[in-house]
């Protein structure tokens, strides 16, 4: 299942919606990686690329809602600390596992499902507030 950023994820923030794509993209690289079953180097910097962007569009998501004054900011803190554990579970596991590519494969549905899951209900929150800042 391919993890495929589409225009109804838009939060209508523009430095967020761009983040996401990219994170999209990326992820999307992953996944194609392991079915495509291409070499484990390929994947290991595929992965650190992935966990590395995650932890940053994550703190930039935060310091902009820090920014905004944003209510529900420990809330999105909360649920991106939550995906950062996730994230190094699958990380951890694919690297016990000698490499396996199944990991990832198996772990396709589930990152997609959370991602899309957030950013429909709680990113586009944020864009939402954004609005009500300009009114």
């Amino acid at each position: 299942m391919a993890i495929v950023w589409t225009p109804n994820l838009t939060v209508g923030v523009e430095r967020i919606d761009e983040q996401h794509k990219i994170w999209f993209e990326k992820a999307n690289g992953l996944f194609e990686a392991s079915k495509e079953r291409r070499a484990k180097d390929y994947i290991d910097t595929m992965l650190k690329f992935l966990d590395e962007y995650t932890k940053e569009h994550f703190r930039d998501e935060e310091a902009y809602m820090e920014q905004i004054r944003y209510p529900e900011l420990d809330a999105q803190k909360k649920a991106h600390a939550s995906f950062v554990n996730e994230l190094a579970k699958l990380k951890s596991e694919y690297e016990k596992s000698g490499g396996n590519i199944l990991v990832i494969m198996n772990a396709n549905k589930i990152v997609t499902n959370w991602l899309t899951n957030h950013i429909i209900h709680m990113d586009k929150k944020i864009g939402d507030y954004v609005k009500t800042l300009s009114e």
